[in-house]
């Protein structure tokens, strides 16, 4: 995608999704089709991805026994500047509240065994969650924990999952149909755990209302192939969006910079309590852009960082976790 020119950062350590090579592409990791609950069609669903100006789309529709443990294919809705990813959203087991189990699997191949999950409902005798996350990664996927806030996730049942890559920061579908759509709470316990994750933001679309185009991936890549797409997710190559653009981001010095064409906040966030926040009259504009720097000293001895920037309409954009030890 093309991005405007802006205000040039000082030197320093780019964020990795910003310092890799290739180009971003904007792509929704969660959406459902009338092969589970969603109300579209899939060639229909890739249709709507495409024309909004999607450079990807991951179908994930639910991988249960009710609906033939589907992995769609969706192949042949791709064109030179739209492609698909295989996925699902996988179910087992029993949650600490005694819900079964959601977790965005996206990159699986079409044979993936499914798991003991013949309906909604959770079954004495399922593989257990974790179990279940480390098989996706083994086949390949990148692994998210869907909807901690609509689902009531415990910690300690978060914890478990220690093959994830992510936890998904936010969910478009829980904020529009429960007003649920937050996993910042979440991610900050883990990260302060020392679990090493992303943050995505999605759609969970199902064409019910208006729950779709919301919340989406911007993913650092070479090429525009799935393969190349599902590994710099793995890789954390990425920022999560509902709207705000994030073109550059870096730490130099005893800063945290980020550079954007509309940037009415930026809020980096750490361990605990400790946040810092630049307030509209300290970001510095252009007619090229906006650039925000966020003084570090606040996360002296703490283990990571996070940013969020919030732009004039109210959208936000995401950083991945910093590790400042790195």
């Amino acid at each position: 995608m093309s991005e405007p020119l802006l205000l040039p950062l000082e030197s320093g350590d780019q964020l990795p999704a910003f310092a890799a090579a290739g180009a971003f592409y904007r792509g929704n990791l969660h959406t459902h089709s009338t092969r589970s609950d969603g109300l579209q069609p899939p060639e229909e669903v890739c249709r709507r991805y495409r024309e909004r100006g999607y450079d990807f789309l991951a179908l994930t529709d639910h991988f249960i026994g009710a609906y033939g443990y589907p992995i769609v294919d969706t192949r042949d809705f791709r064109t030179n500047a739209f492609t698909t990813i295989l996925g699902a959203e996988v179910h087992t087991g029993r949650m600490a509240n005694g819900e079964l189990w959601h977790l965005l699997a996206v990159g699986l191949p079409e044979d993936f065994t499914p798991p003991l999950a013949p309906g909604f409902s959770p079954v004495e005798g399922a593989e257990n969650a974790a179990d279940l996350a480390r098989r996706a990664v083994e086949a390949g996927a990148f692994v998210a924990i869907a909807h901690p806030q609509w689902s009531g996730l415990s910690f300690e049942d978060a914890m478990s999952i220690e093959a994830a890559h992510a936890v998904e920061i936010y969910n478009h579908s829980c904020l529009m149909d429960s007003d649920r759509p937050d996993g910042t709470a979440m991610l900050d316990l883990m990260l302060s755990a020392g679990r090493r994750l992303t943050a995505c933001a999605t759609d969970d679309a199902h064409f019910s209302g208006e729950d779709a185009f919301g919340g989406w991936v911007m993913v650092k890549a070479q090429t525009l192939e799935p393969d190349a797409l599902v590994s710099s997710l793995r890789a954390g190559t990425y920022y999560a969006s509902q709207g705000a653009v994030i073109t550059d981001a870096r730490i130099s010095g005893t800063h945290l910079s980020i550079a954007s064409p509309d940037i009415a906040r930026l809020v980096v966030c750490g361990p605990g309590s400790a946040s810092v926040v630049v307030q509209p009259e300290a970001v510095e504009r252009s007619d090229t852009g906006c650039i925000a720097r966020a003084p570090l000293a606040r996360f002296k001895g703490k283990d990571w960082i996070r940013a969020v920037i919030i732009d004039s309409t109210g959208k936000r954009a995401w950083t991945n976790p910093v590790w400042l030890e790195d």
